[in-house]
């Protein structure tokens, strides 16, 4: 009797031929169509500070050292955020810390739940109050116990420079560092364009409230805060909100949270390159509109 030759071996080969191309063709047009798309966390308020709502592709105006990009898609931002929240608690501040206790206490009640928050104290050195907790009463705890420390100086630039490169290791997509300073002595020995740096490379947006008239001066931590102040915020997408008594506070607090709970994505395109771009901006196509927006983090290629 003869018998038939076996077939499914060679079936099987055929089988893997066939399919093992495709799918590699399609990791590949994914990921060259991932490496095209950028995308920005933006903000867009109105001319009270208050967010706009509904906004589509056609809002936002985005370049990339000055080249137009088209907007591909825009929508509300759900991603969590890691905030790092920078307290002055030096000897300035004495009579500042009553609203800052009531202030800092409604704003991490309001941003805690799915955020991850960090307190940290300014006084001498920075100092980890909490680490970073979504915890609402243990992050309203270490702010209702904060006190200013007599004879101490404030440390700002160090602080958001330490903060900058611990942000930078963690995974979360959007990351924010809000601060809320007096006009007190500031001792550092960096540079205000250093601060700019790290906050770039770690892709954090920087949300200032300053409280007194900080006058400038050539005492090196006093002009290089002073540089900063006029540079951070714009240059990573955050924003400066001056006050000229503590009574403020509260307000200044809640209109940033009101902010950041209400951020656009917005996913553009653009042309492969090698080279990342030095400056991303983003604008409204229309006039009554603020935009500032901060790179989403995490993001592969250049």
């Amino acid at each position: 009797m003869r018998t038939l030759p076996r077939l499914r071996p060679a079936l099987t080969l055929v089988f893997a031929l066939v399919v093992t191309p495709l799918t590699t063709s399609h990791l590949a047009v994914n990921a060259q169509t991932a490496g095209r798309e950028r995308t920005l966390f933006v903000s867009a308020v109105n001319d009270k500070g208050e967010p706009v709502q509904g906004l589509g592709p056609d809002a936002f105006v985005v370049r990339e050292d000055g080249v137009r990009r088209e907007v591909l898609r825009v929508s509300t931002a759900t991603e969590p955020i890691d905030i790092a929240l920078l307290v002055d608690n030096s000897a300035a501040a004495q009579d500042e810390i009553p609203f800052l206790r009531e202030a800092l206490s409604k704003f991490v009640a309001r941003m805690a739940p799915g955020n991850q928050i960090a307190v940290v104290a300014l006084a001498d050195r920075p100092t980890v109050l909490v680490d970073y907790s979504s915890d609402a009463k243990r992050l309203s705890d270490a702010t209702g116990r904060l006190f200013a420390q007599s004879g101490s100086g404030m440390t700002l630039l160090d602080a958001l420079v330490e903060l900058s490169n611990g942000l930078k290791k963690r995974e979360t997509p959007r990351a924010a560092q809000v601060a809320v300073i007096t006009d007190g002595p500031e001792f550092t020995n960096r540079y205000a364009k250093d601060i700019a740096s790290a906050l770039r490379d770690a892709q954090v947006a920087l949300h200032l409230v300053t409280v007194g008239s900080f006058y400038h001066a050539e005492e090196h931590g006093i002009r290089e805060r002073s540089y900063l102040l006029d540079q951070g915020p714009r240059a990573s997408g955050g924003q400066h909100v001056t006050l000229l008594t503590p009574n403020g506070i509260d307000a200044a607090l809640q209109k940033i949270a009101n902010e950041l709970k209400a951020q656009y994505k917005a996913v553009y395109g653009r042309s492969e390159s090698l080279v990342p771009p030095d400056k991303i901006e983003v604008s409204p196509a229309r006039t009554g509109v603020t935009m500032r927006g901060t790179p989403a983090r995490g993001q592969t290629g250049a």
